[in-house]
This record gives structure tokens, C-alpha cells and sequence, in this order.
């Protein structure tokens, strides 16, 4: 490590950052913590529909949870059940259990360790299994088992001995825990025993609770609470037994000590995570099921219901089918199952409300783990899969859901920008500044929670990060938030400043500003100059930098400065061999043709400088169509999600249609595709595929740009409708950006009627078939418009 001599010292940093406010910002993540009574609904949930219940006739087999178990989670603490009758196996995890650290020390070549015991790895809580030995799978029939996603409810039933048992699975964000209710109808008893424990190799002392550190320093621990009615429930030894209950409830909470502070090494001494554990467990425990259910059913559907959604009708024979053999069934005939692929995108949005509140953001595998050995160690990377994960976000209603994305940049930016002073520019970086100046801030591909980063350096990945927060803003119109994310804006521009090189064009005087050297992800050169991918988000974050501080009258004259650098910024051209938008300053292909990522698409999508609306050059057009023809629609799930958001953006819905129901086809022997329990399945070898979280949320997200395309000011209308939902269909409660949320309704590809509400914009314009129909309200105000034509 040979930092720069004026190079601050990571206090000076973090003290600089206390200065500005940033101390102040981070104020919207909450830890593992105490927390009041919640309000307790008066009324029972209401029954929900069809089309909202995903059904399997198979348990998960817990050798295989990742593929086979349902997922519940409260946005911090979540769980994989198995649902079988005879052992029900939760594998329990908390976001912010996590091992590693700051990870300050760089490799040889100037970048970053990137292993378990450096960077960390995101990891398993808890193991919690309820055997019940008389009910073996073989000894039962009727099964049956359900995730119903307008309450965010797992059920199973089956029948034993002529008795018809029921269980109920959910995690609760007012009570802070995963509750398990065992009922039955009949006559019917439960005898069995209840074993949590740890996945560190903890010594436990307790059956009801364990508390241990990571040699990290992160404190954690779990607790639970058993109660039931007509038997007896009691601790023996290292179980909790139950012996001839009618009923029985588990109660489970836990979590660690993290906290977003850069200044205590983002973990809180006086936390002791198993002692709050245990009140947590026993403060839900003095009620029954039946009041902690529609407890969280409420809070849950709070959120679910922003957004409504309908394709078109299904066949009854479709939907007579189960969830797997269903999706079996659309991949092998060929043939739109509507009501499937509605769910499908509920899906994602019962992911993001189970995975993304109140803690550390959605990572590669979200909140969902069945081992403490993730691939890439379950982290955040910059590259593409942290940004995509928040795509649907806005997008499906559930912008409450993005602030766990903020709050980590908020939180991290410290220890960011620490990094960054220190070590970027240290001479064995091959990314390092030629400038030989630094400012600012950025990250490495994979970042962690400790403020550290991991892999290599990835200098464009704070414009990246910056553009994604700042779209927020374009749908919620939030000057408050603009203020809270106005720092990590302005640090990227302050690095872009001190890190951009002028060139003069061959054979022209022209002087252009571009990138030094830096690796297309994750292919090609790895110093090459000038690439697209840091060229498009580097006049992305110019351009949002400029409209913040405009919005918030700040810094006119430094905003000016970065106007003036904008301008001068090179711009990707068509290459006159390939024809194709170049990805790098060269006229030919130096990395793969289909490789996964579209990083020189990143002005397509997901910017807004490329638009085949006659605004940009024809050929930038023809460029950017004729490289995502090249890229093809056959990848890994995520990439097939951008490449479906990027043909929505040129309009072209069969493209997008297609590689929405590739992402549908079931998953076999670990083939990219969807499993059993819908989670996507990245093929990782022949014969090994893993779960990533990117494509069930990305894929939502290109469903909603094929109905609704929008920038602040423009909204347009089915834009890549495919025939499949042609028909007729409603989108209710979708929010677009510049301020306004829209309820839609089409006929026969056509709108029928569309009301748009102001949540803070005042002016857009609405188009379809070409005709623009101007809008102005004041917020709160809404307008309907009909009498749309082709």
C-alpha cells in the first residue's frame, strides 16, 4: 500500500464525513433493536384470490432447500421451510450475519482479497427443525402445501389417521419473528420435539435460546418460544418437547449487533442480540396465532396492495395444475398462461417486501441462504446485480422497499471514501488515476457490510450506484431524500473530476474527456481507456449531479464545473466494422459476443440516452439494436432480464416476451431457469446451478417496461405489449417517474382508460400511437383519460 503523502487518515475521513452531515443521513436503517408493542388489527384478513397462491403437492426435500424450500422473511430476519409433515426444517438467516471485515490489505496487483475469511461471507443463523415423528411423509396423503403472496402466508395441510392437519409459516416485521402454528381438525394430537441451533458450531446451553461471536467481533444470537393447548410443552435437554397438543405455536427471533456506523466499526458492544432474542420471543408469545397472524397480514399487505395486476385469463385447465408441473406446461406447449405470469411477478414483489425492510439491502441471493458457503459470498456487487435488484422497486409500488438500498450507501460511504483516499491510487492498481489525483469516492465490483470491498476495483460503480439512488428520486420527488443522497452524488463527481483524461479524436481537433483505464464487465481488456460502460453512467451521474443541486440550490458554481466536464465527455460511436454501439474506443469486438452483460447498452437501460423515439441519431439506434441482437436471448436469468429490458425499451415485445418465458422454463440438473420454488437457478457448471435473487427481481421489472415506459415529463403507454397480454388487462398503483402514479386498463392492445395521480410531479406528457396528450396537476390531484386510438 503506498498512499498519496496528502492522502487523509481513515479518522480524518470518517471525522470530514461527520462534518457533512453524513452522520445524520444515516438515520433510516434500523438495526436488531428493542422496539414498542405493535398496533394489533381489530379485523381478520381478508380472503385473498387464486391468482394469488402459488401450490406444489411435494414438501422440500431439506437437502435441497434452495430449490425446493418456500422462503418467508420480515425484511431482516427470513427463513427457507421445508413443510415437511413429518420434520418441518427452517434454515433462518438475519441480513447482517456476516463474517469478514473492512478488508484494508490489497493483493500485489493493487486490488482486493476477495475469500471468506478476508471480505467475509454472508451466512446461515439459525437451524430450526419441529419433528414429529408419527407424521412421516409415507404415513400421510392429501398434501398439499401453499404460498399465498397477498399475505405473505406458507401453509401445508395434509391427512393422518382420517385427521386433517394444518400448518401456518410467516415472519412477522411488527413482532420481529417467525412464527410456526400447528392446527388440526378431527381429534387429532401433536407429539413431537422442537431443536434450534447454531450453524458456527456454538455450544448452546439452553433449548429455548444460543448466543455466540464470529471471530469478527459480530455478536448474534437466536431465541425461541413454544406454546400449545390440551398436552403438555416442556424443555428437555437440548429439545423442546410437546406431547398430545391440539395446537402448537413456535415463536422464533434473532439477529446480531451490526449497526450502520462506520464510527463503532458498524457493530453496537452494548447489544447482546441472544438476551433480545428472548424478549423478543417471549413478547410475541403472550398471543395466540390468531392474533399475531392478522398482525402481520396487515403490515404485509400494506404493501402488497399498492400494486395491482392482471394479463389476461388463464385456461381452467391451467390453472387446475400445480405450480411446477404449470410451469412445466408453458414451457413445453408454448402456449401464455397469463394468470402464471401475473404471479410470477407477484412474486418477486412477495421477495422484495419478505427481503427489504428495515436492514442491510438485497444482496445475490436476497435474504435466502441453505449453507454459510454462498458463491460469491452472497455480496453486493456493483456491476449489475445490486442496481438490478432495486429496478422493480419504483417500478412495482414498493418504493418503502428501495430505502434499505440507500441506507447502505449512506452507511458505507465513510468507510467508501476512506478506501478510496488511501488505496486506489496505490501504484500497483492498474485502475489507479493517472492524474495521480484522488477525491471522492468508489467501490470495488463486490462490497460487503463492514465498508469493505472485494475482487477488483470498479471505478465506474459509484456513478452506477449514484444514477440507481437518483431515479428514486425521479419517482418520488423527495427533496428530502435528494438532500440525504446529495453526498454520495457529489463525492462520485469529485472522483470523475480528479480521474478523467483529455484526448484529442484521431484525425480531428477535438479534445474529449475520457475514462482511464478500466474492465468492460466482466470481459475484454482489462485496462482499456474510454470505455462505454464508464462513458454512459459518467454523463448519467454528470447530468443527475447537476439537476440535484439545481433542485436543492446548492453548489451552483461546482455544478457548473461538472456541466462543463459533461459537455466535454466522449460519447460512443457505431462501429464501421461490426455495426454495432462500440463497447470499447475501437472499431472491433475485444471481448465475448453473447457475453452476459450489456454494459455499453447501459445509455439504453437502464439510462435514458439512447431512445428510439427520433430523439438520437438513427444510427446510435441501429448500433445499440444491432449489439443486443448480437448479445442474443439465451443466457443466465439475469442477463436475460436486462435483455428483455432493453428490447421494452426499443419496443419490441416479442424480443421481451421471449426472454421473460425463458426465465420461466424450469430449471433441470441446475440448468439456468426457474425451480421448484420459483427462485431462479444460475448454471454456474454442467450439473451445478446456484440461486440468484437478480432475476426474479429484474425480470418483474421488464414486465412493468413493456407495459409503461416513463422519464420525468414522458410516459408511454404499452410500449412492448406482447400478444400474450394483448387481449385485455389492468395495471393498478404503478408508480412513474417525475411524480405520478397510474391505473391502466387495455383492450384488445389498446387503452381503454388510464388515471393518473400526482405524488409531487406537476407536468408530463402521455403518449400512445404516437399522439402526445399533455398533463398538469397540482399533487394530489388526479386526471382520466380515454378515447385512446392506434
Amino acid at each position: 500500500m503506498n498512499p498519496q503523502p496528502t492522502d487523509p487518515s481513515r479518522r480524518t475521513v470518517l471525522s470530514l464525513a461527520a462534518t457533512a452531515g453524513l452522520t445524520t443521513a444515516l438515520g433510516g436503517l434500523p438495526a436488531f433493536t428493542a422496539s414498542a408493542a405493535p398496533r394489533r388489527p381489530t379485523a381478520s384478513p381478508l380472503p385473498t384470490s387464486p391468482r394469488d397462491q402459488l401450490w406444489w403437492q411435494a414438501p422440500g426435500d431439506e437437502h435441497s432447500l434452495i430449490e425446493q424450500g418456500l422462503p418467508v422473511g420480515n425484511g431482516r430476519l427470513g427463513a427457507l421451510a421445508s413443510n415437511d409433515p413429518g420434520r418441518e426444517l427452517l434454515l433462518i438467516t438475519d441480513a447482517t450475519m456476516w463474517t469478514g471485515g473492512l478488508n484494508d490489505t490489497l493483493d500485489a496487483d493493487g486490488q482486493f482479497p476477495y475469500g471468506r475469511a478476508d471480505f467475509g461471507s454472508f451466512t446461515l443463523l439459525a437451524r430450526l427443525a419441529v419433528d414429529i415423528p408419527e407424521h412421516d411423509l409415507s404415513a400421510v396423503n392429501g398434501y398439499r402445501r401453499t404460498l399465498d403472496l397477498a399475505q405473505g402466508l406458507v401453509t401445508s395441510t395434509y391427512v393422518h389417521s382420517g385427521v386433517t392437519y394444518r400448518r401456518e409459516i410467516f415472519a412477522s416485521r411488527p413482532d420481529d419473528a417467525i412464527v410456526l402454528h400447528f392446527t388440526q381438525s378431527g381429534g387429532g394430537r401433536y407429539t413431537g420435539t422442537v431443536t434450534l441451533e447454531g450453524t458456527h458450531g456454538e455450544k448452546t446451553t439452553s433449548a429455548e435460546s444460543f448466543g455466540a461471536v464470529l471471530p469478527n467481533g459480530l455478536r448474534y444470537g437466536a431465541a425461541i418460544k413454544a406454546y400449545g393447548s390440551g398436552g403438555r410443552v416442556r424443555v428437555n435437554g437440548p429439545h423442546i418437547e410437546f406431547t398430545g397438543c391440539t395446537d402448537l405455536t413456535v415463536v422464533l427471533s434473532g439477529g446480531t449487533n451490526y449497526t450502520p456506523d462506520a464510527g463503532t466499526h458498524y457493530r453496537d458492544p452494548s447489544l447482546d442480540p441472544e438476551e433480545l432474542a428472548r424478549h423478543k420471543a417471549a413478547a410475541a408469545a403472550r398471543h395466540s396465532a390468531d392474533v399475531l397472524l392478522p398482525t402481520h397480514v396487515a403490515d404485509y399487505r400494506r404493501l402488497y396492495e399498492q400494486l395491482g395486476l392482471t394479463l389476461g385469463t388463464s385456461t381452467d385447465a391451467q390453472r387446475s395444475l400445480d405450480t411446477w408441473e404449470r410451469l412445466r406446461a408453458r414451457a413445453r406447449d408454448g402456449v401464455p398462461d397469463p394468470e402464471l405470469e401475473a404471479a410470477y411477478l407477484q412474486y418477486g414483489r412477495y421477495l422484495m417486501i419478505s427481503g427489504s425492510r428495515g436492514s442491510l439491502p438485497l444482496g445475490l441471493q436476497g435474504l435466502w441462504l441453505d449453507g454459510n458457503d454462498p458463491d460469491w459470498m452472497g455480496d453486493y456487487h456493483t456491476d449489475i446485480n445490486i442496481q438490478m435488484n432495486y429496478w422493480m422497486a419504483d417500478r412495482t409500488g414498493l418504493s418503502g422497499c428501495f430505502d434499505a438500498f440507500t441506507d447502505y450507501c449512506l452507511a458505507q460511504l465513510p468507510s467508501w471514501t476512506d478506501l478510496t483516499h488511501r488505496l486506489f491510487n496505490d501504484p500497483r492498481n492498474r485502475y489507479r488515476n493517472s492524474t495521480g489525483r484522488v477525491a471522492g469516492w468508489t467501490v470495488a465490483i463486490s462490497t460487503n457490510p463492514w465498508g469493505g470491498g472485494g475482487w477488483w476495483w470498479h471505478p465506474a460503480g459509484n456513478a452506477w450506484l449514484s444514477n440507481s439512488l437518483y431515479e428514486h428520486y425521479e419517482y418520488t420527488q423527495s427533496r428530502q431524500y435528494l438532500a440525504r443522497i446529495y453526498p454520495l452524488l457529489k463525492g462520485a463527481c469529485e472522483f470523475w473530476e480528479a480521474r478523467l483524461l483529455p484526448t484529442t479524436l484521431p484525425g480531428t481537433s477535438r479534445e474529449v474527456l475520457i475514462a482511464d483505464s478500466d474492465w468492460s464487465p466482466e470481459h475484454g481488456p482489462l485496462d482499456a481507456k474510454g470505455i462505454t460502460y464508464a462513458q454512459e453512467q459518467v454523463w448519467a451521474l454528470f447530468g443527475n449531479y447537476a439537476d440535484a443541486a439545481a433542485v436543492l440550490l446548492r453548489d451552483a458554481d461546482y455544478a457548473q464545473t461538472i456541466a462543463g466536464l459533461r459537455d466535454k465527455l466522449y460519447l460512443p460511436q457505431v462501429s464501421p466494422k461490426s455495426g454495432w454501439l462500440e463497447e470499447w474506443m475501437s472499431p472491433d469486438n475485444l471481448g465475448e459476443t453473447t457475453h452476459r452483460h450489456l454494459s455499453p447498452l447501459a445509455g439504453l437501460f437502464p439510462g435514458d440516452r439512447i431512445r428510439p423515439d427520433g430523439s438520437t441519431p438513427k444510427d446510435i439506434v441501429d448500433g445499440a439494436t444491432a449489439l443486443l441482437t448480437a448479445r442474443g436471448t439465451e443466457s443466465f436469468g439475469w442477463a436475460n432480464a436486462w435483455r428483455a429490458l432493453c428490447w421494452a425499451r426499443l419496443k419490441n415485445a416479442d424480443k421481451a416476451y421471449q426472454l421473460v418465458t425463458n426465465n420461466l422454463r424450469p430449471s433441470t440438473d441446475g440448468s439456468n431457469g426457474t425451480a421448484f420454488n420459483l427462485f431462479d437457478i444460475y448454471q454456474v457448471e454442467q450439473g451445478r446451478g446456484i440461486f440468484q435473487i437478480d432475476a426474479n427481481l429484474g425480470t418483474p421489472a421488464a414486465m412493468i417496461e413493456m407495459l409503461v415506459y416513463s422519464r420525468p415529463g414522458h410516459i408511454q403507454l404499452l410500449p412492448a405489449l406482447p400478444d400474450a397480454w394483448a387481449a385485455s388487462g389492468s395495471l393498478d398503483g404503478v408508480p412513474v417517474r417525475g411524480g405520478f402514479v397510474m391505473d391502466l386498463r387495455w383492450r384488445k392492445g389498446t387503452p381503454t382508460e388510464v388515471r393518473l395521480r400526482s405524488v409531487g410531479g406537476r407536468a408530463t406528457t402521455v403518449v400512445f400511437g404516437g399522439v402526445p396528450r399533455t398533463v398538469a396537476l397540482a399533487p394530489g390531484e388526479s386526471v382520466t383519460l380515454k378515447g385512446f386510438t392506434r
